[in-house]
């Protein structure tokens, strides 16, 4: 018993000083619209109709353009689909599509947005992504508003094209890429912003997966484990977006439409558009539109977007180009400034989250440490296979040489420890598969199954793989009081007698003791594991 207090309480000791705390609260905020019609008008002084989906056919061609990184100098060569409304004439507005996370490309994005826009007069266009040598991870955000800053200036020196009325289309991811944009080029003339991402990477990231977890029925513990992932501190690895400073006046200093969907899983909608409006307040922009469409996604799609040929949402498209024809051309706009579905934020972005060195030191040395161990344990584990399968064919005897039940208490801990470990990952996998098919606008499984059920069992087992290896322990002080070796001083000749094994204590051979010891330390490593997410806070 006194063991088995020791191990436990180092584990939980462990569970409780990792724990990350959050505060999720207010929870199911809400904000509601002025009107639920969508549409958007203009006072039209113009004396024309103004142009709309449809009006012109449009063309479309290809350029290339040579993106330099400048932090490293690497050339990557984009691809840039540029779509005109055929007849339009000159003085046309313009607008630069930005992509979402991905690796979209100028051919398999926003096609047919793009092109509603260019039939109703714009020159549009969409580039491939730029990436470089960068990840999902480690994407370069200001070099990203360069290139596509270098872009809105090639569609301005179009002779067709009116260069004060070139404008922006950025959705999710790129909206991060969008206040580095308007602070790198303040004349931009418009932006229309899908379900953005206002808040910094590790907020923005933190609230979606606390969220998600909550939604896809996973067990509260599984969602503790977000709290530790995102307390992480990314400089140690090279991670450099956790923190960008994105929340900047400039960012929201020129008209800007904002849409989102109700049943966008990713973002906060309330405190985001809170945000919105604050910041282009204090740039004095009061040219701010609200649009919230019920059923539709985090890309204001209907539906899943695993499926081909998703639609958009209700009058999303028609709005969306009535607003950025009417702003373009510079009129005042009739229409309530936000209307749609009543916004609504399960929880709070958890704003208190931040960069902890030390939890993100211990917790890459308990990783490293237990896949070392494991590999270790493996490699040794191999070798004692091939000894006993040597042994019975030459029929020399026991190989090992495993003495009072060490050998077999420690292939079912180990194959118990090891078992525990894989449903911890199977939870956790079911639990990540689960929020991307909400993010792709899928329905959460009405029983959540594992991903439930299978954090308590392995508390349970957890704990109970602690009350044997206490057992193992006791046995093993018992055999050393035998041996005279737990006594201070050891029995005179009682510690050669054991390391010749003429008396051992766990084997009689030097090989399985090693084995023992190593695969002991291995799985300790993997309760340190469990602990270090917080398996042991009962």
């Amino acid at each position: 018993m006194p063991i088995f207090i020791i191990l436990l309480g180092i584990l939980v000791g462990v569970s409780h000083i990792t724990a990350v705390s959050a505060n999720i609260q207010p929870t199911g905020q809400t904000m509601s619209m002025l009107t639920s019609d969508t549409s958007v008008t203009f006072n039209n002084t113009t004396g024309k109709a103004l142009p709309s989906v449809g009006t012109y056919k449009v063309t479309k061609r290809y350029i290339t353009i040579r993106a330099k990184r400048p932090s490293t100098g690497e050339i990557q060569n984009i691809r840039v689909l540029i779509r005109e409304p055929k007849g339009a004439g000159s003085n046309r507005p313009g607008v630069v599509f930005m992509h979402g996370a991905g690796y979209g490309t100028c051919d398999n994005s926003f096609g047919d947005v793009a092109y509603s826009l260019s039939s109703a007069g714009f020159v549009t266009a969409v580039i491939d992504k730029p990436i470089w040598s960068t990840t999902d991870i480690t994407r370069d955000y200001p070099a990203s508003a360069k290139i596509y800053d270098q872009t809105i200036n090639y569609l301005r020196s179009l002779k067709q094209v009116n260069a004060a009325k070139v404008g922006i289309y950025a959705t999710s991811e790129s909206t991060w890429i969008s206040s580095y944009l308007l602070r790198l080029d303040p004349k931009v003339a418009f932006q229309v912003l899908l379900s953005p991402m206002v808040f910094s990477p590790r907020q923005s990231l933190g609230f979606l997966a606390s969220q998600d977890f909550t939604l896809v029925g996973a067990h509260s513990g599984y969602q503790s484990i977000v709290r530790r992932v995102f307390d992480m501190d990314g400089t140690l690895f090279g991670l450099k977006n956790f923190d960008l400073d994105i929340e900047q006046p400039a960012a929201y200093s020129i008209p800007t439409f904002v849409a989102y969907g109700s049943k966008d899983v990713m973002t906060a909608q309330v405190e985001g558009a809170r945000e919105i409006l604050d910041l282009a307040h204090k740039s004095d922009n009061w040219d701010v539109t609200i649009r919230s469409y019920p059923v539709a996604n985090h890309v204001l799609r209907l539906g899943n977007e695993a499926d081909s040929g998703t639609g958009f949402a209700d009058d999303y498209v028609n709005d969306m180009v009535s607003w950025a024809v009417g702003t373009a051309a510079g009129l005042d706009q009739t229409s309530e400034r936000a209307a749609g579905s009543m916004l609504y934020q399960s929880i709070a972005v958890p704003k208190d989250l931040h960069a902890d060195r030390g939890l993100t030191i211990y917790g890459a040395w308990i990783h490293i440490a237990m896949l070392i161990t494991l590999l270790l344990t493996l490699i040794i584990a191999l070798a004692a296979l091939v000894r006993k399968i040597v042994f019975m064919i030459r029929r020399k005897g026991p190989a090992l040489g495993f003495k009072y039940g060490f050998g077999g208490a420690l292939l079912s801990l180990t194959i118990t420890t090891l078992a525990t470990f894989l449903l911890f990952c199977g939870g956790l996998g079911q639990v990540v598969m689960g929020i991307v098919q909400l993010a792709w606008g899928g329905a959460p499984a009405e029983n959540p199954g594992m991903m439930f059920w299978s954090w308590p069992v392995i508390q349970v087992v957890c704990t109970l793989v602690v009350w044997a290896w206490s057992r193992v322990f006791t046995r093993l002080i018992e055999v050393m009081q035998t041996r005279g070796l737990a006594q201070f001083p050891p029995r005179k000749g009682a510690i050669g007698d054991v390391v010749s094994g003429r008396e051992p204590v766990l084997a009689s051979t030097r090989f399985a003791r090693v084995l023992f010891w190593v695969t002991a330390f291995a799985m300790f490593h993997v309760l340190l594991f469990f602990a270090f997410w917080g398996l042991f806070i009962y």
